[in-house]
């Protein structure tokens, strides 16, 4: 995500770089280049203009420290006026009430059902007891769709096959969930192709009918200007608390990101990078600044693993690994774990400097398929005990995974040099300590 906006950024620090001390040239080209890369990312003139102007006065008011060079101290400067313009600080979603209500709002099309069902999952991981209301009554199959979800994540669903009164099913629904001690009720409310007084009424009536402790709008990141220009329409019909930011994987941009809170003056609660249900993430200013400045977001990425990690599992893994015991069968949990986590990526994107080394590389999800097939095709003798694999063996097991004899001797082979990394890395005192 916002691949080209990160590289433009560097490249105009790129500028104080190698230079003694700030000045106002030095400091007006880097700027100028800032502004650009801004108004390239789709951000508008107004908000790139005040942005870049702020930076430019805190830069001429410091004094580069000895220890710190100019393109360091600009990075910071970047990095902290970026935090207040993403928000400044993470802002929680309200759950108080007994239900919960959260009403989600937005166009068609712009991943509010597929965001429903992934908010009822993350408050599910949380130890909550979500109940999700289908009032979207006119998109054909939307309640099917939010029923198969419910289903994949085991979350209630409540719907009205016969009613066409989106108030009046929503108003059910919570009946429903006070009934059976759903503590949280997300409602997903019919979008459409564009904005039109019958949806804004028709969602409008519902927020007052149910009084919601939050209502988020969930907007295509995508769009653009576009997405920050329905936001603005939407706030002043249905004063939101929050914003969610939907398929931000596939934006290298972010333009929406960045002027949204500026133009509405409301937080970016969420963003959405993927299909899975658990490709959502609680929005932190402060680590998508240090992400578009080519900072990593290491905070995150222990986050995801926590959150993906059996604890006893990997207490398993580490005896196995200190006695050199490791085999196929565990690394074939460890890719399911790291697939679990989410876009591999955006995952290695997170990593300082990494993200900037990948940035041509093609890297897909189904990176791991050939593998996991080349593993599936051994005997549970052979995963337990890689020695005795074989020419003959191979030559069954390439067979059987629809590879050749070349990737399955590859595999062997990276396998092996990793169980060598290990031994070494167990006879080393401090390491093993």
């Amino acid at each position: 995500m916002f691949e080209n906006l990160s590289l433009k950024l560097e490249k105009a620090i790129q500028t104080l770089k190698g230079q003694g001390k700030i000045s106002e040239i030095n400091v007006a080209e880097t700027v100028k280049e800032i502004r650009r890369a801004l108004l390239d990312a789709d951000v508008s003139f107004k908000i790139a203009k005040d942005f870049t102007n702020q930076i430019k006065d805190k830069a001429l008011g410091q004094n580069v420290l000895t220890s710190i060079s100019p393109g360091q101290l600009m990075t910071k400067i970047v990095h902290d006026e970026m935090v207040e313009l993403l928000g400044g600080s993470k802002t929680d979603i309200n759950l108080k009430g007994n239900p919960a209500i959260i009403l989600i709002a937005g166009l068609q099309g712009s991943g509010k059902t597929t965001f429903t069902g992934k908010l009822a999952n993350h408050l599910k991981s949380k130890g909550r007891s979500p109940l999700i209301i289908a009032c979207d009554v006119y998109r054909p199959a939307a309640i099917n769709q939010i029923k198969v979800l419910g289903e994949l994540i085991g979350v209630q669903v409540y719907s009205e096959d016969d009613s066409k009164d989106p108030v009046q099913i929503a108003l059910n629904g919570i009946k429903r969930a006070k009934v059976t001690s759903n503590d949280i009720v997300i409602i997903d409310t019919a979008g459409r192709l564009s904005i039109d007084e019958e949806m804004m009424k028709e969602i409008s009536e519902i927020k007052r009918s149910v009084n919601p402790s939050e209502t988020l709008f969930v907007v295509d990141s995508m769009t653009g200007q576009d997405a920050v220009n329905t936001a603005k329409i939407f706030n002043d019909r249905l004063d939101f608390d929050g914003v969610v930011l939907t398929k931000l994987d596939g934006d290298t941009r972010g333009g929406a990101a960045l002027s949204i809170k500026s133009v509405v003056n409301k937080p970016i609660k969420f963003v959405s990078t993927g299909e899975k249900p658990e490709a959502l993430d609680i929005f932190y200013p402060e680590r998508m600044a240090s992400r578009i400045l080519g900072m990593g977001d290491i905070v995150s990425l222990v986050e995801k693993a926590q959150l993906n990690y059996d604890q006893d599992e990997a207490e398993r893994l580490d005896k196995k690994l200190r006695k050199n015991e490791f085999n196929f069968e565990d690394f074939l949990k460890q890719i399911h774990q790291i697939k679990k986590m989410g876009n591999l990526k955006d995952l290695m994107g997170m990593i300082p400097g990494v993200g900037k080394a990948i940035k041509d590389v093609d890297i897909s999800d189904d990176s791991f398929k050939g593998i996991e097939a080349i593993i599936q095709s051994m005997t549970p003798l052979e995963r337990q005990k890689p020695d005795i694999i074989d020419s003959n063996r191979r030559k069954r097991i390439a067979s059987g995974s629809g590879t050749t004899i070349v990737e399955v001797n590859k595999l062997m082979k990276q396998f092996e040099d990793m169980r060598k990394m290990i031994k070494s890395m167990n006879k080393m005192k401090p390491m093993r300590k």
